[in-house]
């Protein structure tokens, strides 16, 4: 049954109608988590505000060390963390997993530490054949 927004009673305010999309703007923003994320806790432990704050609190640390790469935010937002391009991060991901931790240590493994440049500068003591000649002028 549809949520009636005109009603704003303590027993509706305990609840979280997924059906709506106004309580779904509402309570993603404030569990500070994805649409998605709160309509799969809702289907896992009902439609009780205090229920699902609590399951989103348990679950949410865990949740962050995760990379869903479903998720155009998530890619941009690591790729951006890792400075690697989304599809070298969708193929590490694929490589070794969703952990952010085991993630990073396969995009640290393939970067070549960069070598330091050689001065291109000749020693003062020997002379060009260009300065040679502007000498001998």
């Amino acid at each position: 049954m549809a949520d009636n927004s005109k009603k704003r009673g303590g027993a509706d305010r305990g609840l979280i109608a997924v059906s709506e999309p106004y309580e779904v703007a509402y309570w993603s923003k404030k569990f500070k988590i994805t649409p998605a994320k709160l309509k799969a806790a809702v289907k896992k432990v009902g439609h009780s505000a205090k229920k699902v704050g609590a399951y989103i609190k348990l679950h949410k640390a865990a949740d962050r060390a995760r990379i869903a790469v479903s998720q155009p935010y998530e890619v941009s937002y690591w790729s951006k963390k890792f400075k690697v391009t989304p599809a070298r991060l969708k193929a590490a991901v694929a490589a070794v997993g969703h952990s952010s931790k085991t993630v990073g240590a396969h995009l640290a493994k393939g970067k070549a530490p960069k070598k330091a440049k050689k001065s291109a500068r000749k020693s003062p003591g020997k002379m060009t054949k260009k300065r040679t000649k502007r000498k001998a002028a």
